[in-house]
């Protein structure tokens, strides 16, 4: 596969910190959620961005999607030109490695971006710029069917038990999603502090995303004699109580993946 011609990467270098199996949550939601797109594309590129100090995350995501899409191939890519050459060895059919960063060098628009853990460190400021930035190289709606590539962008916990990103489109965002390992939750508003760039410094009375998370803490509070069930029913009935209010996306195959998603107008940011 061809590259475009040079240009020098967009981004600053991360820290780098990652753990295999971080991001399996976020993996399995876009392989439910964005499978039939990948299977339905004649060459299904999606792009770990941004994997950090270890290849771990992009070789996962690789096995988790070909779950889903059996064609899809993977590339890596990380703005540390150290960070690639360390990934190169585990190359094999089906992934590969470069450097690059939001303007990822690609001839093509991949149908699918992950970007986790990587705008924490950018300013709130920052995040619109890059999410049209990233938007923009995605491969775009075909007009049979498709809704085109998928940039799904967030922040989790180093071993991955709690997690919350959106996901865009070609057109903008579309929704949000809360994940958590369910035994680790007092209250579902635990999940705040990993809430993403855009929506992180909006947890506060008067912004949406405030007023879901308390909605949300009263639900789980109401939904206590569900406990004695385990916290997975306690959490079902909980979003189930939460979409008289909220515009609730999925079901209950995915509340008992310990998830729920939301449209993303709903939790918008309040202009300023």
């Amino acid at each position: 596969m061809t590259t475009r011609a040079a240009t020098r990467p967009v981004g600053t270098v991360t820290r780098g910190t990652t753990n295999p199996n971080r991001l399996r949550r976020m993996d399995r939601w876009i392989a439910a959620a964005h499978g039939a797109e990948l299977r339905r594309a004649a060459d299904p590129v999606a792009v770990d961005l941004g994997y950090g100090a270890a290849p771990w995350t992009a070789v996962e995501l690789l096995g988790r999607l070909r779950t889903a899409a059996p064609r899809t191939r993977v590339v890596g890519i990380e703005i540390d030109p150290a960070r690639v050459a360390a990934a190169r060895p585990y190359e094999r059919e089906g992934l590969e490695f470069r450097h690059g960063g939001f303007e990822v060098p690609l001839p093509v628009g991949p149908h699918l971006i992950r970007a986790a853990n990587v705008l924490r460190q950018y300013d709130e400021e920052q995040v619109a710029r890059v999410w049209a930035g990233l938007c923009a190289r995605l491969a775009p709606a075909d007009g049979r069917g498709s809704r085109g590539g998928l940039l799904v962008e967030g922040t989790c916990d180093e071993i991955g038990r709690r997690h919350v990103w959106v996901a865009l489109g070609p057109e903008g965002p579309r929704t949000v999603t809360f994940a958590a390992r369910l035994g680790s939750l007092d209250r579902p508003s635990d999940l705040a502090e990993r809430l993403p760039k855009a929506l992180i410094h909006r947890n506060v009375p008067g912004e949406p995303v405030h007023s879901f998370l308390r909605d949300f803490d009263r639900a789980w509070a109401a939904a206590a004699p569900y406990a004695s069930y385990g916290a997975r029913q306690r959490w079902i009935r909980t979003v189930r109580d939460l979409t008289a209010d909220w515009p609730v996306t999925d079901g209950p195959s995915r509340w008992r993946q310990g998830e729920v998603t939301v449209d993303w107008s709903a939790l918008a940011p309040r202009v300023r």
